[in-house]
């Protein structure tokens, strides 16, 4: 799934919150969000796309997450935040080169052929979240859940997936078929990860040591070694020189956006332009993780994850004929289904910890809308999500806004950066005033009712903003024609 990945250590985020959030850039999936009880989670699961089944354990936990409203192809969870307040996002995928996949191959389904059985594949996407998220209390639970499933049952694709906490972020990156490594994100930094394999560094004498911030394969040593993976020179260990690719698309699909979000991220503290840039936008060397210039808000991970290279040559929008516009793939992009930003606060009861962003469509022109997660069910206007297009929930109001302001860019500027304010604003009046109350009383059941009213104050801005970028549409037609065009 080529999506995009920001994660905001907790010393880096404006509040102490950690962050992490992914653009889930499918084929124009259909996303909702729902609560999943207990007595929903089932017991022995399949996967629909590799026929892999597994036995899940007893107990498991209520859990957010963003399925397809389709489940043909399966569930698709895509992110969330359990009740133990722990958050991840899956997947990101990311890249390798022929030589991993080599030495350990991905786990694909083989379709039952003449006397031939099925043989079942591993896991992918459209499972991680399902397998996970409802069993594990901490960031470093998840990766090491996701690990030991990923060691039975291996994968048939490359992925990195984040898991938080409200004191850690965790970062977990496949290799190969089984094998796995894993950084814990250092509180400062803000990591940008898109659709490449991200990690530049990782201390291999931690993860066979004391394990405090870094985890990996028993066997990753070995596998470097009997297959001649290594190709970093002096000694330096670099987990991108050796499982990541060097591929020419790389440098228009992938690096790109990176070198964006490095740029927005740290625009003082390092050069971006220029001939003396230390990064260019088709640069192997951008950094995994940086420590910004200003701790960052959601406001401005949703800004990261809406960007189209604004201010550079290669903006698909700009008036200028720069010759470069579009030749690298944005950021906010028109096939993302759902980008869900997983918020743990700190300094807020347990209950009130947990706040999913929640943005359907192309985050370029849809809003941002916060909800708690400490709820039975979510509203309607997310949850009862139709495959067929109305006005009447979030997701498809966002794609009809995105289809209408897209083709009319300039005119609409305006009305989608009032609209994604006002949303931001007034969500967060919300939370400040619904966050006081429950404070005071002590009824965290309340979170039910303020997800109504954020609901509500969405559809009325959501549904002004639909009007108003229709009406700009409509003006801009093609057949317009006026008795003065004479």
């Amino acid at each position: 799934m080529p999506c995009t990945t920001v994660l905001v250590g907790k010393k880096a985020s404006s509040d102490g919150s950690t962050m992490i959030a992914r653009t889930d850039d499918g084929h124009f999936d259909v996303k909702k969000l729902v609560v999943v009880e207990p007595k929903k989670q089932k017991r022995k699961y399949k996967s629909v796309i590799s026929h892999v089944e597994i036995e899940l354990p007893d107990k498991p936990m209520r859990y957010t997450a963003c399925p397809s409203v389709d489940p043909e192809n399966g569930i698709w969870a895509a992110a969330g935040i359990n009740e133990a307040n722990v958050a991840m996002t899956a997947t990101e995928t990311i890249s390798t080169n022929p030589r991993v996949l080599a030495a350990d191959p991905l786990v694909e389904l083989k379709k039952a052929k003449g006397r031939e059985k099925e043989v079942p594949g591993g896991i992918g996407e459209e499972d991680i979240v399902v397998l996970v998220l409802p069993y594990i209390r901490s960031a470093r639970e998840g990766v090491l859940r996701l690990a030991s499933l990923l060691e039975r049952y291996g994968t048939y694709e490359s992925n990195g997936i984040a898991f938080s906490d409200e004191n850690e972020i965790w970062w977990l990156e496949t290799i190969g078929g089984h094998h796995w490594m894993a950084r814990r994100v250092p509180d400062e930094l803000v990591v940008i990860a898109p659709n490449q394999f991200a990690m530049d560094a990782f201390d291999l004498e931690d993860a066979f040591g004391a394990q405090k911030a870094h985890l990996c394969s028993a066997d990753l040593r070995e596998f470097i070694r009997d297959n001649c993976l290594d190709q970093n020179q002096n000694g330096v260990f670099n987990p991108r020189e050796i499982f990541g690719s060097h591929r020419d698309l790389d440098h228009v699909y992938n690096t790109p956006r990176a070198w964006y979000m490095g740029r927005e991220l740290c625009p003082f503290s390092h050069r971006w332009d220029g001939p003396e840039a230390e990064f260019g936008p088709e640069s192997d060397n951008l950094p995994f993780a940086l420590v910004p210039d200003r701790k960052l808000a959601a406001e401005d991970v949703h800004h990261l994850l809406a960007s189209h290279y604004q201010g550079t040559p290669y903006d698909p929008y700009s008036n200028r004929d720069t010759g470069k516009r579009g030749m690298y793939r944005s950021i906010g992009i028109n096939r993302t289904g759902v980008t869900a930003l997983c918020q743990i606060r700190s300094g807020v009861q347990d209950a009130l910890k947990g706040v999913e962003w929640l943005c359907f469509g192309s985050t370029t022109f849809s809003a941002m809308l916060p909800l708690y997660t400490n709820v039975a069910k979510m509203p309607d206007y997310v949850s009862k999500v139709t495959l067929t297009t109305s006005s009447e929930n979030f997701y498809w109001a966002s794609r009809l806004i995105d289809a209408l302001a897209d083709h009319n860019y300039a005119d609409c500027l305006q009305i989608v950066m009032r609209y994604q304010s006002a949303v931001f604003a007034k969500g967060r009046r919300l939370l400040m005033d619904y966050d006081k109350k429950m404070s005071e009383s002590g009824d965290f059941s309340l979170c039910a009712e303020a997800n109504e009213a954020l609901c509500k104050m969405a559809k009325e801005l959501t549904d002004d903003t639909l009007t108003k970028a229709l009406a700009e549409a409509s003006e801009n037609m093609k057949n317009g024609f006026r008795l003065s065009d004479n």
